[in-house]
């Protein structure tokens, strides 16, 4: 005979419900609450960067981002007291990411200025698709993810192939340009390459001689056909992806679930009629 749950049990488990569910009314609440907090936390930040507002405002700023620091805090530990796997949690994504989230508070008593990497309390917001929880997003994720993972390799090489490119067309207008120009060392000339690969043209440092134009005119042309080249591979990618495991599923018009028998006329989870994709 199973021995009842005390009531520390029963109070840890409707915890966790709430604190990791969202099938709940009080566990989506309580997601919306973090999710607002997380974007006050972000949005005080800014603002304390702004001197004027800071001046003016500096003590309410730092109350409010106690206040915010205290409650992720609390969250952090009831999260770790209520899963059955605590360890797990605390080396998962997100739970190295809520650690870091409330850090650099604590930090701030011994490393001045430290207040403003609380920016990576902005990571938190993606939690959202947890929220939401709707397998067409679920979906989307894994289709996207494994369409980064085939590409991989191809990605890999092409950098490799930039990298190379940039270190020969940097070292070319080391040469012709020279230190009167501004290309004053290599790693100089190969920080003007990326720039003007990358078209972003900062207009820094610029080329003067006739050559060294017509070489900086021909990596302008050459930086538009290798912006295009990852976002080739990545597309194609999705799209074979897409290709492969979307004829298997059948997508119910209710709720989203995908059926996998392609035989399937209703929903094995709702009921409802099947939306063929």
């Amino acid at each position: 005979m199973r021995n009842p749950k005390s009531k520390l049990d029963i109070l840890r488990q409707r915890i966790h419900i709430i604190i990791y569910g969202t099938d709940t009314v009080a566990g989506r609440l309580f997601d919306l609450i973090l999710l607002g907090l997380i974007l006050l936390s972000v949005f005080l930040v800014m603002l304390e960067t702004v001197k004027g507002f800071d001046a003016k405002y500096h003590h309410e700023l730092i109350i409010l981002e106690w206040i915010i620091t205290g409650f992720f805090t609390l969250e952090y530990l009831l999260r770790i007291a209520t899963t059955n796997s605590p360890r797990k949690y605390i080396f998962s994504f997100f739970g190295i990411i809520d650690l870091l989230a409330i850090l650099p508070m604590y930090l701030s008593f011994f490393f001045v200025g430290s207040r403003v990497f609380s920016i990576i309390r902005a990571l938190r917001l993606l939690r959202l698709f947890k929220i939401l929880n709707h397998p067409k997003f679920t979906g989307q994720s894994v289709h996207l993810l494994k369409a980064l993972q085939a590409s991989r390799g191809k990605i890999t090489v092409f950098l490799y192939f930039v990298l190379i490119s940039t270190i020969l067309i940097g070292s070319i207008m080391y040469v012709v340009e020279g230190e009167e120009n501004g290309f004053t060392s290599i790693p100089i000339s190969i920080y003007w390459t990326i720039v003007t690969l990358t078209t972003v043209g900062y207009g820094d440092i610029s080329p003067g001689t006739p050559l060294g134009q017509l070489i900086a005119s021909m990596v302008m042309i050459l930086g538009y056909g290798i912006i295009a080249v990852p976002t080739g591979i990545v597309t194609a990618e999705f799209t074979r992806t897409n290709t492969k495991t979307e004829p298997e599923k059948n997508l119910c018009e209710n709720c989203g679930v995908a059926n996998h028998n392609p035989n399937a006329k209703f929903c094995y989870h709702c009921g409802n009629p099947l939306l063929v994709k």
